[in-house]
């Protein structure tokens, strides 16, 4: 129901970053929830995260039950000023002790009086159908057919998937939530990254421990071995960024889970803004490099070098923003794909072996920008293959080398948004037209009528599950047709 149609969706085990505090979420009132007043004797009010898991590890806070207490009552308050949304529920009652069942309950008959909710439940199911207007059964063994109510024929199961997510007066336009950001929302996203994100201060930390550690070490180095000291400096500056930049994917897919249920405004702004983030924290680590290797060794201290060596980093890091925020895929694909770059320069950019490789397959050095980093080398220039002839066209083709990745991905990013849009399009609306037969109004009658309307559905033979849906009076179903 989630995918064929915009909702508000809370999932039966749903993710909220662990270091996001509680009352620091805009235009929310925590205090209304049923356990605060716990938390407020013991004077934890103002610092208790939303707990959970993220990336395998468990942190303090909130427990899974109580996490989706105050998802009810963030979607409560967030969604009072608006009507006739679509919110879908998948196991409410999970996690959650019986103590708060009447809490949720009551959360359900407020929302249901103005909104749509589509629940899902294996608990507590009587309390529901006592809520509930309908109740839908699938099978467990057949998926294709459902029956509505307990007496009825067996129908089929998308057409009635169509059929809620259509009431009869949205005019075919989807059901979203309006939110209107406001600059509490960048208050709240610097509070939650950078304030109480414990992670800067941890990389922070393993940061200053690596470059002592090299500033150490490699004190007073000669020039014969400028080679091997940028090497160095740039894997101590790969390495202390990795921590942060491998967990972008986890990332993305906790804050996307989070939008859904309108804990904030946009996932594309807080990509925006993690991504600014990580650039942030990229250029610092660079900053460092450069001072660390002017402090170990002469002869590199202009700022054109920096450049170069910031571009020749960042063309290894950049590609874990662009898999880890602004694709789908999951976390060890999106790892794999962000770690090709640094393979290939590896294997391609023959700079670990100058003048080595296969006739023709040397060529691509020149998409590397670590190429035309050690073409600006003086103990490395002369081992290069055919560098560039002045130092001006050197830099030009390594700026440009280091975007090439970021150009061809967004270049795959708008071809593909372009062909997925008018198929999915195409296919949404082959597929809708498909369904919308007689079968299709009689459905929407049978689900809403001139009434508001709720629905459970029930799974059997092995699971119970419910979903209650509500709207409001629904258009002549005459004109409709018409």
């Amino acid at each position: 129901m989630h995918k064929s149609h915009k909702c508000i969706y809370i999932r039966q085990y749903h993710k909220i970053r662990p270091y996001v505090v509680v009352s620091k979420i805009p235009n929310f009132d925590p205090t209304r929830l049923p356990f605060w007043d716990i938390y407020e004797r013991e004077g934890k009010a103002g610092t208790i995260s939303a707990g959970g898991t993220m990336a395998g590890r468990f942190t303090a806070g909130l427990s899974g039950g109580q996490r989706k207490l105050l998802l009810f009552e963030l979607i409560t308050q967030r969604v009072a000023e608006q009507s006739n949304l679509l919110i879908c529920l998948d196991e409410p009652f999970a996690g959650v002790t019986d103590d708060f069942v009447p809490f949720i309950v009551q959360r359900l008959g407020a929302l249901r009086k103005q909104h749509n909710i589509l629940l899902v439940t294996n608990d507590h199911v009587e309390t529901l159908k006592k809520l509930a207007d309908h109740t839908i059964t699938v099978s467990a063994i057949d998926r294709s057919t459902v029956r509505i109510d307990q007496n009825s024929s067996l129908r089929d199961r998308e057409k009635t998937i169509l059929a809620l997510a259509d009431d009869g007066k949205s005019n075919d336009q989807e059901q979203a939530y309006e939110y209107k950001a406001t600059t509490a929302d960048l208050r709240f996203f610097w509070d939650v990254e950078v304030v109480h994100n414990g992670k800067l201060i941890t990389i922070a930390i393993f940061t200053a421990v690596c470059f002592t550690l090299y500033m150490i070490t490699f004190w007073n180095s000669q020039p014969s071995n400028a080679g091997l000291v940028l090497i160095a400096g740039g894997v101590v500056n790969f390495f202390s960024a990795n921590p942060y930049f491998v967990e972008l994917t986890d990332w993305r897919i906790t804050m996307s889970e989070e939008t859904e249920a309108l804990l904030h405004a946009s996932k594309n702004t807080n990509k925006f803004l993690k991504t600014l983030l990580a650039l942030t924290l990229f250029v610092l680590l660079s900053a460092l490099q450069f001072g660390m290797t002017n402090a170990v060794i002469d002869g590199y201290s202009s700022v054109t070098f920096w450049i170069a060596m910031m571009m020749d980093t960042g063309s290894l890091l950049v590609p874990f923003i662009l898999c880890g925020l602004y694709t789908h895929l999951p976390l060890q694909p999106a790892q794999i794909m962000s770690r090709l770059p640094f393979l290939f320069m590896i294997f391609f950019s023959t700079t670990f072996s100058p003048g080595a490789g296969i006739t023709g397959l040397k060529g691509l050095r020149y998409l590397f920008p670590r190429f035309y980093f050690w073409c600006m080398v003086p103990a490395m220039r002369d081992k290069m293959d055919d560098c560039p002839t002045s130092d001006a066209l050197n830099m030009i083709y390594l700026v440009l080398a280091a975007l090439l990745v970021p150009f061809l991905f967004l270049v795959y990013k708008g071809i593909t948004a372009l062909s997925r849009s008018e198929q999915k399009t195409k296919n949404k609306t082959a597929k809708k037209n498909a369904l919308m037969d007689d079968e299709f109004y009689q459905l929407r009658d049978e689900l809403y009528g001139s009434s508001r309307t709720t629905v459970v559905t029930t799974t059997l033979p092995n699971n119970t599950i419910q979903m209650t849906h509500h709207s409001s009076t629904s258009s002549s179903e005459a004109s409709r047709r018409e």
